[in-house]
């Protein structure tokens, strides 16, 4: 593990660390937004959290470790809410990328809120693990469970669900307030 320890604060953690408190704060406080500013800001951030995800180093987790959650289904069920709320009508969208899709022949109805606040649960998680870390092994097991729930998870529902956002933000009725 000494390997580990000369690259704790790696750029790119500390990168990823950085975009996910703004995604963060942005989901928290998604009514402070006008849907046309929220769609503004949502595009540019989700592609800067995949990019500063992938570009996190691999490390192996140490076994024994469990992390707290410090998302609850009270928190998430407000992040989705408020996003739903916000998004109107647009929040639906037909998605084939689904693990449920295997056993269909048609797309699966899906929300952009719900895949907004699964992707917030995770990296909340672990910005919150990685702020409150009271040893290195927590920090190393945060960065290994959050690049391997970023690779088996959260990164597909991410650009999947930038599709239906570009859809919205560019379209005449998407953006109105």
């Amino acid at each position: 593990m000494d390997e580990n320890k000369h690259n704790l604060y790696d750029k790119n953690i500390l990168e990823f660390v950085t975009v996910a408190a703004q995604f963060c704060n942005m989901l928290e406080n998604v009514t402070d937004f006008s849907r046309k500013d929220f769609l503004d800001k949502i595009t540019k951030v989700l592609p800067l959290l995949y990019l500063k995800a992938d570009l996190m180093p691999e490390y192996e987790g140490y076994e024994g470790i469990s992390l707290e959650e410090f998302v609850d289904e009270d928190n998430y069920n407000i992040v989705r809410n408020n996003i739903a709320l916000l998004l109107g009508q647009h929040d639906d969208f037909l998605d084939v990328f689904v693990e449920d899709m295997k056993y269909s022949d048609t797309p699966i109805l899906c929300t952009v809120s719900e895949c907004l606040a699964d992707i917030y649960q995770d990296v909340k998680n672990f910005a919150m693990n990685f702020k409150l870390a009271l040893n290195d092994e927590i920090i190393f097991e945060s960065v290994a469970q959050c690049k391997e729930n970023f690779r088996n998870y959260w990164g597909q529902k991410l650009v999947n669900v930038m599709r239906p956002l570009h859809e919205v933000k560019f379209s005449t009725d998407g953006v109105e307030e």
